[in-house]
């Protein structure tokens, strides 16, 4: 009996823990310089944290946001529709977007003609990850 309490007491210590990207984010800065020819990662008081692009949305605090919804970028039907139907960035969403996003909103939006305006596909679920890791440290709760 005292086992079993011990493992429920240790999973649910585990379970509450914060979660933290399992990727590295040394390499994901890495992969981000493939990123910012399109992307910038510019804060609340502008200042260029990381890249340099401004094709692509900021990447500042996106984990969290709502897809297809930071102020004044044009974003394509299909993001728009996903972020509509609720789909919320966080590590998972992301790591499936990143490695074929027109392919993810497919399957998303169950549309073969869904499409994405980003064509840039990060090669594995690995480097994925990595860039989650990366780019999660760019953001407001970051800082706390």
């Amino acid at each position: 009996m005292k086992t079993n309490l011990l493992t429920i007491a240790a999973t649910a210590l585990l379970l509450a823990a914060p979660a933290y990207a399992a990727g590295d984010a040394a390499k994901g800065e890495a992969t981000f310089k493939q990123c910012q020819a399109c992307h910038a990662v510019i804060d609340d008081t502008g200042a260029v944290l990381a890249g340099k692009g401004k094709t692509g949305p900021n990447l500042y605090g996106v984990f969290g946001r709502q897809a297809g919804t930071y102020p004044d970028f044009k974003y394509g039907e299909s993001i728009i529709a996903g972020g509509a139907a609720g789909v919320i960035w966080n590590e998972a969403e992301f790591i499936a977007y990143v490695q074929d996003p027109s392919k993810y909103w497919q399957e998303k939006l169950g549309d073969k003609k869904a499409k994405s305006k980003m064509m840039f596909k990060v090669k594995n679920a690995e480097a994925a990850a990595d860039l989650y890791a990366y780019l999660s440290q760019f953001s407001p709760a970051a800082a706390q």
